[in-house]
Order: structure tokens, then sequence, then C-alpha cells
């Protein structure tokens, strides 16, 4: 069974993508977003995407759909 909290581990694993190119295309298209929201730590993706839904009124789902749509996840 899929634990929430675990549900998105792995999320940018293998990608260098989320770097000052990812937070700026981000923050360009969803100016509401701050560079603290755009914080990431490796294991901390639930925390990145709960503040980024946070910011955005989205669900965690949404939000990883926004970053695959941007191609900034896997």
């Amino acid at each position: 069974m899929d634990h929430p909290q675990n549900k998105n581990n792995g999320l940018f694993h293998g990608t260098t993508a989320w770097d000052w190119h990812s937070k700026l295309l981000l923050k360009e298209k969803y100016g509401q977003l701050t560079l603290a929201d755009l914080r990431f730590e490796n294991g901390q993706e639930n925390e990145l995407l709960n503040r980024i839904g946070a910011r955005l009124l989205k669900t965690q789902e949404e939000v990883i759909n926004i970053l695959k749509k941007l191609k900034l996840a896997h």
C-alpha cells in the first residue's frame, strides 16, 4: 500500500533540473511563488510540493502535473 508521505519519494530522482533555471521558470509562470517556496533539499519532495501547492491553491497531484508539464520532474 502506498503511504502518502512516501508517494512522491524520488520524484526528482535522476534529474539535476531543480536548479535556478527551474525556479526562475516557475516564478515566471507563477509570479506568486517565492524562492522560499521553491527551496528543495534531497528527500524533502513532499515539503516542496506542499509549499508550492499551498501558494498556488493546488493539490500535490496538480503540482506534480505542473512540474511534469514543464519537464521539471519525472
